[in-house]
C-alpha cells in the first residue's frame, strides 16, 4: 500500500482537497498530469468570481458559507492575497425571470443583499450602462478569486504538511482491487485504500461508461478590454458582476493587474471532442457578439479585445457536479463535472470530499451531486 489516499488532477478542486487531506492525515499523494495551475487547465484564466448570490439548488449555500471561510483560511495559512473582496452585482430586468429566480434563492437562504434601482446604479456604478427596465442586486461577500495563485498555495500548503506531490505524471488506468485502486502512469504503478478523482475534463478516462454517457467536456472562453480610465475600474470602484439584459448577457470582474478588465459572454460553453483538443482562438461570431455586447454595457471600455483565450471543464447533463463515491462499496471518489460554476465553492468542496475519501466524515446535503444519479440513465 503505498498510502491511504490519492488525489488525481492537482486543479481547480483537486488542489484544494489535497490541502485539506494533507491536514488529515500525511499519507496523502497527490498526482498532475501536467503541473498545478498549467496553462491549458480550467484553472486558466487568472480569476473567478466568488459570490453567494446565485440561480440554483439552495443547497449550494453552506457549502458556499464554508467555501469563504476556507479562503480566509488559504490566505492565512499561505499569505496570499487569493479573493479581492470588492462585492457582486447581479443585473437584468426588474421582474425578469433571472432577476426573480436569484432573489428568491437569496431570500431562502438569508444572504445578505441590497436591491439598486438603475438611478441607483448610475450614482455608484456609473460604468455600467443600464436600460430602462434594469435594476441590480449587490451582494457584499462576492470578489475575485486568483485562480493561480488559490491553487499553487492550496498544493504548497498540502506540501508543508507532509502531502506528497507527482507532477508530469499523467494517471492512464485504475482499478479496484481486494485492497484498494491500483492506478498507473506509464511503467509506473501505485495502490492505494482510496482514490479521489479531481481531474476536471480529463475524468473521463477513469469513469464507467455511465458516467461518460453524463458527461462532456467543453469549451469556455474568456475575453478582456482596455479601460479608458483604468482607475474607474479598480476593485475598490467596480464590483464583479454577471448581467442577464434583454438578449444580452455578461459577467466579469474588476482589473485586478491594474490595466485590463474581464468582460466575457454568460453561458457559452459549448461541447469540445476532448479536453486536449479546445480551440483556443475564438470564433469572428464571438468576437463579434462579444465586442458588441461590450459597447452596449460599458461605455468605459474600448471595444476591442486585448486578450482571449479558451480552456476545457467538464460538464454535467443536469449541471451539477459529482461529488461521491461510485457505490457503497466502491474505493473511487469523484470530484469533478463542475461544468463552469465549481471554482467558487472550491474549498468547501475540497474539505467534504477529504473527509468523506478519507471516512471522516459524510456530508448530507449532496444528494444532488451523487453519481448515483446517473446510474439509471
Amino acid at each position: 500500500m503505498d498510502g491511504k489516499l490519492a488525489v488525481i488532477g492537482l486543479g481547480s478542486i483537486g488542489s484544494m482537497a489535497l490541502w485539506q487531506a494533507s491536514r488529515l492525515t500525511q499519507d496523502v499523494v497527490g498526482f498532475e498530469a501536467q503541473a498545478p495551475a498549467h496553462a491549458r487547465s480550467a484553472v486558466g484564466g487568472d480569476t473567478r468570481l466568488f459570490r453567494m448570490h446565485y440561480r440554483g439548488v439552495p443547497d449550494y449555500y453552506p457549502i458556499l458559507e464554508r467555501s469563504r471561510d476556507l479562503w480566509a483560511e488559504l490566505e492565512a495559512n499561505t499569505g496570499q492575497n487569493i479573493l479581492t473582496r470588492c462585492g457582486g452585482l447581479s443585473i437584468g430586468t426588474a421582474g425578469g425571470p433571472y432577476i426573480t429566480k436569484l432573489l428568491e434563492i437569496t431570500r431562502t437562504n438569508g444572504a445578505k443583499h441590497e436591491i439598486l434601482s438603475r438611478e441607483d446604479m448610475a450614482e455608484r456604478y456609473p460604468q455600467h450602462n443600464l436600460r430602462d427596465d434594469d435594476i441590480a442586486v449587490f451582494d457584499p461577500n462576492a470578489g475575485a478569486l486568483r485562480t493561480d495563485l488559490a491553487v499553487t498555495a492550496a498544493v504548497q500548503a498540502a506540501e508543508a504538511n507532509g502531502a506528497t506531490i507527482h507532477i508530469n505524471t499523467p494517471i492512464e488506468s485504475m482499478t479496484e482491487t481486494a485492497d484498494g485502486v491500483l492506478i498507473t502512469s506509464g511503467e509506473h504503478s501505485w495502490t492505494f485504500e482510496n482514490v479521489i478523482v479531481s481531474s476536471g475534463g480529463w475524468s473521463q478516462r477513469l469513469m464507467p461508461d455511465y458516467l461518460k454517457a453524463a458527461t462532456e467536456p467543453n469549451r469556455c472562453f474568456l475575453t478582456w478590454f482596455v479601460a479608458r480610465n483604468p482607475l474607474e475600474f479598480c476593485p475598490e470602484k467596480f464590483p464583479i458582476f454577471i448581467r442577464i439584459s434583454g438578449e444580452r448577457s455578461m459577467y466579469g470582474a474588476p482589473a485586478v493587474d491594474g490595466a485590463t478588465v474581464k468582460a466575457t459572454l454568460d453561458g457559452r460553453g459549448a461541447p469540445a471532442e476532448d479536453a486536449d483538443s479546445v480551440l483556443r482562438e475564438l470564433t469572428p461570431a464571438e468576437i463579434q457578439e462579444t465586442t458588441e455586447t461590450v459597447t452596449d454595457f460599458f461605455p468605459g471600455l474600448v471595444p476591442n479585445i486585448v486578450r482571449s483565450d479558451a480552456f476545457p471543464d467538464l460538464f454535467t447533463v443536469d449541471g451539477n457536479p459529482l461529488m461521491g463515491y461510485l457505490n457503497d462499496q466502491s474505493k473511487i471518489y469523484f470530484a469533478t463535472g463542475f461544468s463552469g460554476q465549481g471554482f467558487k465553492m472550491a474549498t468547501g468542496y475540497g474539505e467534504i470530499a477529504a473527509g468523506e475519501a478519507l471516512g471522516m466524515h459524510t456530508f448530507d446535503g449532496l444528494g444532488f451531486a451523487r453519481p448515483q444519479r446517473f446510474k439509471a440513465l
